[in-house]
């Protein structure tokens, strides 16, 4: 790592003081998760966006300052817009209260634990329903896959017994430090169990086009509810560049089709993807269940 970092040709902030930043905004229990690389570069952003703040730190940097304290507050909420960081608190409790006992538990355990697991998070515990259904649909069109990657995959490699797959090469990418580490040890659990499925998950800013384009080449690559996130309500360009640049032969987005109340979408069909995959040559087939809509892409 460089002891600078620019932010026009004649100033810097010393790496030490970027580090501090970093930790200080972490503070928020609602931020501790996220990885320091991650926070880095929101951080550079900002600083970048407002010049004067910059000065004022670069001129005296002081956790005490107004323009300190300013910074803060400003990655804070961008932070929290990126990546819709409004996480049940018990939930999380729950979650990893689950897991210590699932690592510790015999096999004719595990099921049980795993769906509980997956009741711990709004997504995942909407699928319970229907999951078993889900993956044989996409795999009839898609074909069974060897490999597959799951963008912003949170805890739906929880999941994996209902790909009913028994050779798989999966990765997983999130941006919470704390998932990933729970999904590679889970993985590590599965693998003592059938050594033909390997997994694997991993940081990932699905903003990072470059590191994106250089993911493992996957038969299918799952991006569940992501595009809303990735989009920030400003047209859907962010979406349709981070899938036309994933490495998969088919690509499954997923949305909601339930409104923030519970209520049936009168439209729930996105006819964005639709018109985004005739443009570039996509076939779509569209799979539909009670809560959630899936479109199928074959690039």
């Amino acid at each position: 790592m460089s002891d600078k970092n620019n932010f026009n040709q004649n100033n810097f902030i010393p790496a030490e003081n970027i580090k501090q930043l970093i930790s200080d905004i972490k503070e928020k229990k609602e931020l501790k998760e996220l990885s320091a690389d991650f926070v880095r570069e929101h951080l550079f952003q900002i600083l970048n966006a407002q010049p004067k703040l910059t000065q004022e730190l670069i001129s005296n940097f002081n956790p005490r300052s107004s323009a300190y304290k300013t910074i803060l507050k400003n990655v804070r909420a961008k932070l929290r817009r990126v990546y819709g960081l409004f996480r049940v608190e018990k939930e999380n409790k729950d979650r990893k209260n689950l897991f210590k006992e699932l690592l510790i538990s015999p096999q004719p355990k595990w099921n049980r634990l795993i769906i509980n697991i997956l009741e711990t998070h709004s997504s995942t515990k909407e699928r319970l329903p229907f999951y078993k259904q889900l993956y044989p649909k996409i795999f009839k069109i898609s074909g069974k896959p060897k490999t597959i990657i799951d963008l912003g995959a949170g805890i739906n490699p929880f999941s994996l017994s209902y790909l009913n797959l028994n050779e798989l090469n999966y990765y997983a990418y999130d941006l919470s430090e704390e998932e990933v580490e729970m999904l590679n040890k889970f993985f590590g659990l599965i693998h003592t169990q059938n050594k033909e499925i390997n997994a694997q998950a991993a940081i990932l800013d699905l903003m990072n086009f470059v590191k994106l384009k250089e993911l493992i080449k996957a038969d299918v690559c799952f991006l569940f509810k992501m595009t809303d996130v990735l989009d920030r309500g400003q047209g859907h360009k962010t979406s349709e560049i981070i899938i036309s640049n994933i490495p998969a032969s088919y690509v499954v987005v997923s949305f909601p089709t339930l409104t923030m109340s519970g209520k049936k979408m009168n439209h729930p069909r996105r006819k964005w993807i639709e018109l985004m995959s005739q443009r570039l040559g996509y076939d779509y087939k569209i799979l539909e269940f009670s809560n959630e809509i899936f479109y199928i892409l074959k690039k």
